[in-house]
C-alpha cells in the first residue's frame, strides 16, 4: 500500500493554506478571457475568502474534501469608466472526495453576475 499523494507537493497546485487537518482534494478553476478582456481585467480566483490573482486559462488548488468550500471567481478593472462593471460568480462546494474542475462564465454586457459551471 502506497502513502497518500501530498497534494500541496504536486507541481502547479496551490496548496490550501488555512488550518485543516482533514482530507483534501484538487479543484481546478478555467477562467477563460473573453477577447477584449485581457487588456481592461485581471483574473483573480478565492478560496474560502483568501484571493490570488491567477493567469487567464486553468489555475489547480487544493481544497478541503470533508466540508464546504467557498468557490469565486472575478475580474477586477482599474479601468476608471464609471459604468464598468466587475464580472463575478461564486459558489459553495459541498463535501465530496473526488476533484472538480470548474469553468467560469461571464457575459459582461448582461451585467455583472457569471457563474461557475462543471467541467466533465
Amino acid at each position: 500500500m502506497t502513502d497518500p499523494v501530498d497534494l500541496a507537493k504536486v507541481p502547479g497546485v496551490i496548496p490550501y493554506v488555512d488550518n485543516h487537518t482533514g482530507p483534501r482534494r484538487l479543484l481546478t478553476l478555467e477562467i477563460p478571457h473573453l477577447g477584449h478582456t485581457v487588456r481592461a481585467y485581471a483574473p483573480i480566483a478565492s478560496i474560502d475568502g483568501r484571493q490570488y490573482i491567477v493567469s487567464w486559462g486553468s489555475v489547480t488548488f487544493e481544497i478541503p474534501a470533508d466540508r464546504n468550500v467557498h468557490v469565486s471567481a472575478h475580474l477586477h478593472t482599474n479601468s476608471g469608466y464609471e459604468h464598468t462593471i466587475t464580472p463575478f460568480a461564486s459558489m459553495v462546494l459541498v463535501p465530496h472526495p473526488a476533484s472538480i474542475r470548474l469553468k467560469a462564465q461571464f457575459v459582461p454586457t448582461h451585467g455583472p453576475e457569471g457563474t461557475l459551471v462543471p467541467v466533465i
